[in-house]
């Protein structure tokens, strides 16, 4: 065998004098093989190297693989890989391997991905959907028992399961926090597209915190922004207007440390500040970042057990869960109103 191929089923039944649906048998448990042709075999393998082609196989006999296939926005955001430890922590149990992939939130780089997964035969497929996709084209999917769940954000024209956060009413306890120590210009900084499920869910319970305080909406006062960069210069924004909030909610971690670095740039600790997402080195600012905390790890296991319970023949209708959200006060947040 030449030292640069990866060895085969044909190599294994070559190097122990079998045939290779013999070798197939002894590795699929699957037929009658004496006991030491089971030792033989399971010897060269090791000897060898060989890795069996689960993919090919699955294919052939027309049953699923063994990998949970996950679409997410974006690999580099914390948020998602601690949703995915989640996922695997729950799916490991049931000897199945996560597989990932990123989809930009573009919604022909998802469909595509998706595609892939599907190609591969995956037995589960969990999915942070894209704005504007449209899930229409995994109906098939879903009717023949593929357990479908979209996660941290609904789809569009697929009725499956969705797991999601508080957002709304986190955003909502986060505000009302602002309004308790004496704010009433609360500036919003929110990430784009403006269309985004979970910016719209917070960007209502923003608006609700002030109805309930009898404070006016200002349009003036929400900003937005696709990246840490662009945050830094909504909040810049705010800051510059004539009369400038003494507080800001910023929508998820990403605006979150664009918020904070602009105040650190200006020296603007005055300024009080409450996140929805907890970041990381969030207690060694100055002051600490007040937080409203998603559980993404606990998003990522419910979603996971729900689409192992699909797995396992629940056809109950589909649902949505929602994972609450909670208050973590660290200082940030507390910072009082200027007396007028």
């Amino acid at each position: 065998m030449a030292a640069n191929r990866r060895p085969t089923l044909a190599d294994v039944a070559r190097e122990v004098g079998v045939s290779a649906k013999t070798v197939s048998r002894v590795l699929n448990e699957d037929g009658p093989v004496s006991a030491q042709t089971r030792e033989q075999v399971l010897a060269a393998v090791a000897q060898l190297g060989f890795q069996p082609n689960l993919m090919a196989r699955n294919m052939r006999v027309g049953g699923p693989d063994t990998t949970v296939g996950l679409v997410v926005p974006d690999l580099g955001n914390p948020f998602f890989g601690a949703v995915a430890r989640g996922i695997e922590d729950s799916v490991r149990e049931r000897g199945l391997t996560l597989l990932m992939g990123s989809s930009a939130d573009d919604p022909d780089r998802e469909r595509s991905l998706t595609a892939k997964f599907l190609a591969r035969r995956v037995s589960i497929l969990i999915v942070v959907p894209s704005v504007g996709a449209d899930h229409s084209h995994l109906r098939a999917q879903r009717t023949a028992g593929l357990p479908v769940v979209f996660l941290d954000r609904p789809g569009v024209g697929l009725t499956t399961d969705s797991i999601v956060s508080s957002n709304r009413a986190g955003a909502q306890d986060g505000v009302t926090h602002l309004i308790a120590h004496g704010h009433r210009r609360i500036g919003f900084v929110g990430d784009l597209p403006a269309k985004l499920y979970t910016r719209r869910e917070r960007l209502a319970g923003y608006r609700a915190a002030l109805a309930e305080a009898g404070i006016p909406y200002d349009p003036a006062l929400v900003a937005d922004a696709h990246d840490q960069r662009g945050a830094e210069a909504a909040t810049a924004q705010l800051l510059e207007l004539p009369d400038p909030p003494t507080a800001l909610f910023a929508g998820n971690n990403i605006m979150a440390l664009g918020t904070v670095a602009e105040l650190a740039r200006g020296k603007r600790k005055e300024v009080a500040v409450v996140a929805f997402d907890d970041v990381s080195l969030a207690e060694a600012l100055e002051p600490a970042l007040t937080v409203i905390a998603q559980d993404p790890e606990e998003l990522g296991r419910t979603a996971a057990t729900t689409a192992l319970a699909r797995l396992d023949g629940d056809r109950s209708r589909a649902r949505t869960l929602t994972v609450p959200t909670r208050l973590i006060v660290r200082g940030s947040g507390e910072q009082p109103a200027p007396t007028p």
